[in-house]
């Protein structure tokens, strides 16, 4: 079978060397793709612009304000005379967050009563302003606990917390969504180059009437499908290299798990990705539908199903059924497993076994629809 399989593969790879387009869209573009997509989908919420209303004026409403500017989330724009001019700085989108301080404010603070401020959120984006919201609870819970620790000590009794805990956050520390959005994209660009460059080959073959060739050879379907899967795993496989170096690089996705494993379920992966592209381009009869159908069939389920950008568990149970038919939904958990967790095959042999299954499926499809095609 070697002896059958290596001219095809020769022969492809002469045609990937010959066609710089393919060449670049399997090595170059993935990590380009990363580099944007990496710096452009950004779920971190900081450097809030806030603007305030401080109605109060006094030393006690500044130093609660100050309270917001030092935790490091909000930056300070400016302070306002009125709520109107406040509604018009949100409507104008100039900040995100207002914090309107009472005139009484100090006073009821020098009594010993509770006080009330009021915090406006720009909730256009919902996610980011409940962010906001939790942010701003936590400066106001900081400060109130530190009124309370000095009017304590005021009265001689000792300040203590009633509930101390400690709180561990595992595998993102630092809670960056660059690390969970990266393992995504590498899935999503892998998948979208390897469908897209194989669904051309066989259409290639069919365009140049190259395919009459095949036809009349002693070559059997499973050998040509085969041939032609070989060099574009091997090349993406380089390609994966160069988008995980490019994402320790650029954001700090340090490989915690077994390099061995990590490239082993990245080669299952391509693999099934480029099983797809195969089965794409027998059913195609030019190379501007098989790249349209490639791209559907690559992009949607991937950006939408895989659990990439939307979380599987918050859909219906018909849509998370659906979510079977891509296998990036499969490898972005051994890709997190791996990088962020560090886990073992314990943790993911079912997402294994799932890859290898689809991959099978769809090179015997593809296998017995050349065949047809030939016969």
């Amino acid at each position: 079978m070697i002896d059958r399989l290596l001219p095809i593969i020769k022969k492809e790879f002469r045609h990937i060397r010959r066609d710089k387009r393919v060449l670049a869209v399997l090595t170059l573009v993935p990590a380009a793709l990363l580099l944007l997509n990496g710096y452009a989908l950004n779920f971190d919420v900081n450097h809030i612009r806030m603007a305030v209303v401080n109605q109060d004026k006094g030393a006690v409403s500044r130093e609660f304000i100050n309270s917001f500017v030092s935790s490091g989330y909000f930056d300070y724009v400016q302070e306002l005379a009125t709520s109107e001019e406040a509604t018009q700085m949100l409507d104008d989108g100039h900040v995100r967050m207002v914090l309107v301080v009472p005139s009484d404010f100090s006073d009821h603070l020098q009594a010993n009563e509770s006080a009330s401020v009021q915090i406006l959120v720009d909730g256009m984006d919902a996610n980011s302003a409940t962010t906001i919201v939790g942010y701003s609870q936590a400066v106001v819970l900081q400060y109130s606990q530190k009124i309370v620790m000095n009017n304590l000590a005021k009265i001689g009794r000792a300040n203590y917390i009633p509930i101390n805990y400690e709180g561990r956050i595992w595998y993102n520390p630092e809670l960056k969504s660059a690390k969970f959005l990266v393992p995504g994209l590498i899935a999503f660009i892998l998948a979208i180059t390897a469908v897209i460059a194989t669904s051309l080959s066989i259409v290639r073959e069919k365009e140049r009437n190259t395919i009459e060739q095949i036809n009349v050879s002693p070559v059997h379907s499973l050998d040509f499908i085969l041939g032609k899967l070989i060099p574009y795993a091997l090349i993406s496989l380089v390609a994966a290299s160069l988008v995980l170096l490019a994402a320790y690089l650029l954001f700090g996705v340090v490989i915690k798990g077994s390099v061995f494993l990590l490239f082993g379920a990245t080669l299952l992966f391509i693999v099934a990705a480029l099983s797809m592209g195969l089965l794409v381009s027998t059913i195609s009869d030019s190379q501007q539908v098989a790249f349209q159908i490639a791209a559907i069939v690559s992009m949607v389920p991937t950006i939408v199903l895989s659990g990439f950008v939307f979380p599987i568990r918050s859909m219906p149970w018909w849509l998370k059924i659906l979510t079977n038919i891509t296998p990036a939904k499969f490898y972005l958990v051994i890709l997190r497993s791996i990088l962020l967790k560090g886990v073992g095959i314990a943790a993911f042999w079912e997402q294994l076994l799932y890859l290898v299954l689809f991959a099978t499926v769809l090179l015997t499809i593809s296998t017995l629809r050349f065949k047809r095609n030939i016969g």
